[in-house]
């Protein structure tokens, strides 16, 4: 994409309509991505940019799509750009500090609400909330729940107030480390979608993984098989569980039969595993008793 042209001795400015910018763009960058950045730079529905293709980019707005078009030919995921991503229907804000969320976590939801849906006024907690996305979507389906989220980074948990806000969703928000700002509380539901990817991984140089925070993508012991941050998760639940309770951890593609096994070892009843829209066991927990 060129920035201007030259003429009469200056730089003068060639005004783009949005639709040849969305054509200039294409050639950078997928076209989908590139319409979705056109549309946030001119501040306009994929509608007008059928119907007025003929609209004109300023300076400003044409300076700035180049820019975005250059980050995200270079990987930058695309919702860093858009500053916002779906969830379960819902545009959430994300940031750099935390991660993309994805529409397999969306099972996580589904089975927690299943477990609380006929509860009068369930307690959930949302252990390591990230953007929050978990916990105020769980808040938005089920306006009775008392919802508690953990943060350990103030960055994500400032993300997480601002989504809560969003969507007019009364979240409790506490920051640190899974268990540590409970003291004894107890809850009917505990959900988490920590860390879990094994250091080393190839996945982590994909797909804009390396643009995500590190910390909220793989445990914190090196050499590690990814399983650190779920050990300390389902060793602590029994201490934070009502009887009949319920424990749902989202976790890696392979470590289902792993995190079942931690489950048993620990005293769960009814343990299981749930499938994500890949076909993939995405979702284990059991029930305290």
């Amino acid at each position: 994409m060129q920035k201007a042209s030259e003429g009469s001795g200056e730089r003068q400015r060639v005004l783009t309509g949005i639709g040849e910018a969305w054509r200039l763009a294409s050639q950078s960058v997928d076209r989908l991505d590139a319409r979705l950045l056109v549309e946030y730079v001119a501040d306009c529905t994929h509608a007008d940019l059928i119907a007025h293709p003929e609209r004109a980019l300023s300076a400003v707005q044409f300076d700035r799509l180049v820019a975005l078009v250059r980050r995200r030919a270079a990987g930058e995921p695309l919702a860093y750009l858009l500053g916002s991503a779906e969830f379960y229907g819902r545009r959430f804000l994300v940031s750099p500090a935390v991660l993309i969320p994805r529409p397999d976590t969306e099972r996580l939801v589904d089975l927690a609400i299943e477990r609380m849906e006929f509860l009068p006024r369930p307690r959930i907690v949302d252990l390591g909330t990230g953007s929050g996305v978990v916990a105020v979507t769980l808040k938005c389906l089920c306006p009775k729940a008392l919802i508690t989220a953990v943060e350990l980074s103030l960055s994500a948990l400032e993300v997480a107030r601002l989504n809560a806000g969003r969507h007019a969703a009364a979240v409790r928000f506490l920051a640190g480390d899974w268990y540590s700002p409970l003291a004894v509380e107890c809850f009917d539901l505990i959900v988490a979608n920590p860390p879990y990817v094994a250091e080393g991984d190839p996945h982590l140089l994909q797909d804009g993984l390396p643009f995500e925070p590190q910390t909220a993508l793989t445990d914190a012991v090196a050499g590690g098989d990814g399983l650190a941050c779920i050990r300390v998760i389902v060793g602590g639940a029994a201490r934070h569980l009502y009887r009949d309770g319920w424990l749902l951890v989202e976790h890696g593609y392979n470590q289902a039969a792993a995190v079942r096994k931690l489950l048993h070892q620990e005293g769960f009843a009814e343990v299981a595993s749930w499938h994500d829209l890949s076909g993939i066991e995405r979702v284990s927990g059991g029930r305290w008793r």
